[in-house]
């Protein structure tokens, strides 16, 4: 498996994947083409030096996995970097297979290569599986997310 940045080619297997998720059907709008404004959100993504969309490629060269890293420079914790993993998603027929536990290990290996001091993510309380194997993982629940929907 390689793991590598997303390029703008990789964006229709990018959001099918992540349209192909019980949550991600309420909130993606796949179609082809593709909305402009996924294509507006990655060159932002791509531009912005404290941002990493990344793809997993299997052996044949198909996308299987996406995630996106977030570096959050911080004046506390002594002027530390934390990673915020975020909109990870595994292609529907690869689910299952450890193929997320591989994503988390590499994601958290990319994170010490940036010399970051922690990381972090958000899961939504409807996904208590997902949230069973962040645990499962090490994260702790330390915090009380909340959001302002617009």
């Amino acid at each position: 498996m390689n793991y590598r940045k997303a390029t703008e080619k990789d964006l229709l297997a990018i959001v099918k994947i992540m349209a192909d998720d019980v949550l991600g059907q309420k909130r993606e709008n796949f179609q082809i083409p593709l909305p402009s404004s996924y294509l507006d959100a990655f060159h932002k993504i791509d531009a912005n030096k404290n941002q990493e969309l990344i793809v997993l490629e299997n052996e044949n060269l198909e996308i299987i996995g996406t995630l996106q890293l977030t570096y959050i420079q911080y004046i506390s914790y002594c002027g530390g970097t934390r990673v915020l993993i975020e909109n990870v998603f595994i292609r529907a027929d690869q689910r299952g297979l450890g193929i997320g536990k591989k994503m988390f290990e590499w994601a958290i290996n990319r994170a010490k290569e940036k010399n970051a001091h922690m990381v972090q993510l958000t899961s939504n309380k409807e996904r208590p599986r997902a949230i069973k194997f962040y645990e499962n993982l090490g994260f702790k629940a330390t915090h009380e997310g909340m959001k302002l929907l617009f």
